[in-house]
Parts: structure tokens; sequence; C-alpha cells
């Protein structure tokens, strides 16, 4: 008896071990008989289980808890039942931290559901998991096209305006404005000038999640991602020094179109002035 009992105590770790690999075993029969049955929120529940249990078998049960995720995800859109959506695909985006397949999906949910400022981060992601990403890649422009203002590209291709915002840009830093914020930077373009003007320090900001993500990409292209912070913020949120060190000494903006209005150019810059720019001795 007490070789016996020595026995059971001797290895606590071998008793656990096999009993997680019998959970892990009985929780896969389970899922397996359940996606059969069609009955997908079972079977989710199940890969959950599993999944957090038995990590090593990530790669293995992949694609089947891909599949069991969008059935899943299909039936509580058709209920109604959205934050339960979303719910799951936290949990598979805990699990599957950089899978472009599953940020896609959820991309497009979002959109159909009309957050496309939020969908297009996650096609955004989807295709900088996977640039060849061809599903990811058509939503991804799919929803730019309903983001992006066509009079950026008129902007952006007017080099007679470009050549004055450079110029005016380059005079203020020649004069000693060497710190710089751009309210609602869009792609990027005035924050790159002011950099390339000689400002020591340069801070971008932008409301919109699809532009902000662009305007990352466009400064990330040009070598310039360490030079020009880019804060996903609208500037009345800026905080000092929680966002930016100290207050700036020139702010640029856009404010030709109509969102000197609609987006609240006026109160920002009057924001700016108050709080964020030096103000003249």
């Amino acid at each position: 008896m007490p070789n016996s009992n020595a026995k059971l105590h001797s290895n606590p770790r071998g008793g656990r071990e096999a009993g997680r690999r019998e959970l892990v075993s009985r929780s896969l029969q389970s899922a397996q008989h359940c996606l059969e049955n069609q009955d997908f929120g079972t079977a989710y529940a199940h890969y959950l289980l599993v999944l957090n249990l038995a990590p090593e078998l990530k790669t293995p049960v992949k694609e089947t808890f891909q599949f069991t995720l969008f059935k899943w995800a299909e039936e509580l859109d058709s209920l109604a039942r959205i934050q339960d959506l979303f719910n799951c695909y936290e949990q598979a985006l805990e699990l599957y931290p950089n899978d472009e397949v599953i940020c896609n999906s959820m991309g497009e949910h979002l959109f159909r559901m009309g957050f496309r400022d939020e969908a297009a981060g996650y096609f955004h992601k989807a295709v900088k998991l996977n640039p060849d990403f061809a599903d990811a890649k058509e939503n991804f422009y799919r929803v730019a096209n309903w983001l992006v203002e066509r009079w950026h590209f008129i902007m952006l291709n007017d080099a007679k305006r470009n050549l004055t915002y450079l110029r005016a840009i380059e005079n203020a830093v020649l004069s000693g404005s060497k710190s710089v914020l751009d309210i609602g930077t869009g792609t990027g373009i005035l924050s790159m000038f002011a950099k390339k003007a000689g400002a020591s320090f340069v801070y971008g900001c932008e409301l919109s999640k699809t532009m902000y993500e662009l305007a990352r990409d466009v400064v990330a292209a040009n070598n310039m991602e360490r030079e020009i912070k880019l804060l996903h913020l609208k500037s009345l949120d800026i905080e000092i020094p929680k966002h930016i060190p100290e207050r700036v000494s020139l702010v640029v903006t856009e404010t030709v179109d109509a969102g000197l209005f609609g987006e609240g150019i006026v109160e920002s810059l009057i924001h700016a002035w108050e709080h964020l720019l030096l103000q003249p001795k």
C-alpha cells in the first residue's frame, strides 16, 4: 500500500496531462459530430475549448475552425445577434491574431452593417498580412471608394496647389516654426512637406481610420515613419503631453473643401490655437 500511494503522488503532472488529452479528444469528436448535424454554435464552443487547452493544434484545425466560425457567424447575423457575432470574431482573433482570412471576414460583416471605416481597418490588416489575398484587396478598394472623398484625388494631382502649400510651409519653418501639427492629415502630404522643409517635430492627426492607415502607408513608403508621428484622433481630443509632448509652433490643415463646416475644422483650429499652438509673446 505505501508503494502504491507513492506511485500515485509521484507524477501528478502525468495525470493532468492524460486528462487534458482525453478532454481535447472528446471535444474534437463532439465538434465533428456537431458539424455533421450543422449545429455550428456548439461546434464552435467545442473548438474554442480545444484550442485553449491545446494551442499546439492551432495549425491542424485552423481551416475547420474557420469554417465553423463563418457558419456560426452567418447564423448569428441572420438572428440579429450582432454583439455575439463580434464576440466570436474577437475570440477567434485572440487565437489567430495574424489570420488574414478571419480579418477579411470580420471586415465583410462590418461593411454590411454600415461600419465602413472599421471594415476598412480589417481589410487593410488582411492585405498587410497577405498582399496576394485577392478578396481582401478587392474589399479594401471597394470600401476605400466609399470613404476616400473624390476631392482627395483632385487635390493630390493639383501641382500648383501643392507647390503653394510647400512654399508656405517652407517659409514658416525657415522663420522658426520647428514643430508642426497637421490637422486632418489625409494622405500625409502636408506633414511630409513640413518634414522635408526641416521641421524637427511633425504630428499628423486623422479621424478616419481608412485615411489614417493610408497616411501610414504613404509616410512609410517615403521612409518618414520614424520622423512623423501619426495619431488616429480628432484634433479636439489631442492632449499634452499624452499625445504630443508640448505645444506646436505651426498648425497646417486643408480647409478648401466643404469639410470646413462638415468636419468641424473651424472648431479644430480654435482648439489648436487655444490648447496646442504656442502663443506669440
